[in-house]
C-alpha cells in the first residue's frame, strides 16, 4: 500500500472540509457531545492480533491527540465481520471507530452472505500503513528454511496441516499463495480468530501459519515457533535475520497486511477531519513511531478519498485472489 505522505497541521485539516461543516450549529453541537466521551474502537480481531497490537500501542497517543478516552472492545468472530457490523450498527457521531485490514474487503468474495456493504456502509478514514506477514512453523515441524518446509511437503502431501483466522480471511489466503507458489498440499484447519490458533500452532496441534510480524515477534524470538520466511521483497529491519522468501527462491511470494480505520455511513465531514487530524498526530509522535518501527509496520496516512479509492480496487484484487486459490464461498 503506497499513499500518498501527509504532513497535516491543525490548521489546515480544519481550514479544509471539516471547516465548512462546523461553520453549522449541528456540526457544533455533534463535536461537542463527541469530545465529553470516550471513543471505542470495535476490532473485529481477538486481543494478540497484529491489528489489536498497532491499536493498542497507538491508544494512548490517539487519546490525547482527541482529548478523550479510548476503549478498545474486541469483537472478534466470523472472520471479522461480526465486530464490523456491530461497528456499522452504531451511531455515525464519532464515538465508535473500527481498526480493519485486508479481511475487510475480501469478506464479498468468500461469504454467500453478507450483513454489509464493505464500501458503501462505511465511512473511510484513512489507510494507515502496512505490515509484514510471515511464515512461522511449530518447532516441531523437521524444517528451518523453505526449501526444506517444500521438500517435506512434497514428500508427504496432506499429512502437514496450517491455521487461520477463518475461512477466507487473509491469514487463509497468504497461505494457500504459498502453496500456490511451492506447488504444495497442506490441509487448512479454520479458527474463530487469531487467538485460539496461536494457542493451538504453539502447542504442536497446527503445523503451519502466516500470520503478521507484529503479533508472532514474541513467539519466534521465544523459540515458540520458528520462522521460515517473511513475504516481503527485502528483509525487515525488526526482524533481520528471517529471511525473505525471495530470497530462498520464491521471488512471487510476495503479501502484506494493511490496516486502516473507518467509522459508519454518514459520519459527519467534521467528525472525519478531526478523526482523521488525531490519527495523523497519534502517528507521528515519537513513542507510537518507535513501537511501530519495532513491530516492523510502515505508516504512511492516507486522505479519505485515497482510503475510499484504495477499498475499492482491493476488492477486485482479492476477488481474483480468492477465483484462483479456490476457496470455496460459504
Amino acid at each position: 500500500m503506497t499513499p500518498p505522505s501527509l504532513n497535516i497541521s491543525r490548521r489546515k485539516v480544519l481550514g479544509g472540509v471539516g471547516a465548512l461543516a462546523l461553520g453549522s450549529g449541528w456540526a457544533k453541537g455533534v463535536l461537542a457531545q463527541a469530545v465529553d466521551r470516550p471513543v471505542r474502537f470495535i476490532l473485529p480481531f481477538s486481543a494478540g492480533s497484529g491489528v489489536d497490537t498497532i491499536t493498542r500501542a497507538a491508544s494512548m497517543a490517539l487519546a490525547r491527540a482527541l482529548g478523550q478516552p479510548v476503549v478498545i472492545d474486541n469483537q472478534p468472530g466470523a472472520g471479522g465481520v461480526l465486530g464490523t457490523a456491530s461497528m456499522i450498527k452504531s451511531a455515525p457521531d464519532g464515538l465508535t471507530l473500527s481498526m480493519v485490514s485486508n479481511n475487510h474487503v475480501i469478506y464479498p468474495s468468500v461469504l454467500k452472505s453478507l450483513p454489509f456493504d464493505p464500501v458503501n456502509d462505511i465511512t473511510p478514514i484513512a489507510m494507515l500503513g502496512s505490515t509484514p506477514m510471515v511464515l512461522v512453523v511449530n518447532p516441531k515441524v523437521p524444517a528451518k528454511n523453505m526449501r526444506e518446509l517444500v521438500a517435506l511437503f512434497k514428500a508427504n502431501p496432506g499429512k502437514y496441516n496450517y491455521g487461520s483466522s477463518g475461512n477466507g480471511t487473509i491469514l487463509q489466503l497468504a497461505a494457500e499463495m504459498f502453496k500456490d507458489v511451492s506447488g504444495t498440499y497442506v490441509t487448512h484447519i479454520p479458527y474463530r480468530g487469531v487467538a485460539p490458533f496461536l494457542q493451538d500452532l504453539m502447542g504442536g496441534q497446527i503445523d503451519m501459519g502466516v500470520l503478521s510480524l507484529p503479533s508472532v515477534q514474541a513467539q519466534i524470538r521465544s523459540g515458540a515457533l520458528r520462522a521460515i520466511c517473511v513475504s516481503a521483497p527485502q528483509r525487515i529491519a525488526a526482524a533481520p535475520d528471517i529471511p525473505t522468501a525471495v530470497e530462498q527462491g520464491y521471488p512471487n511470494y510476495l503479501v502484506e497486511g494493511w490496516f486502516a480505520v473507518i467509522g459508519p455511513k454518514n459520519l459527519p465531514a467534521a467528525q472525519v477531519s478531526r478523526i482523521h487530524e488525531a490519527f495523523v498526530s497519534a502517528f507521528a509522535a515519537p513513542d507510537v513511531r518507535e513501537a511501530m518501527g519495532k513491530q516492523g509496520n510502515s505508516i504512511n496516512i492516507s486522505t479519505p478519498e485515497f482510503a475510499a479509492a484504495y477499498f475499492r480496487s482491493e476488492l477486485l484484487k482479492y476477488a481474483a485472489l480468492v477465483k484462483k486459490a479456490g476457496v470455496v464461498p460459504q
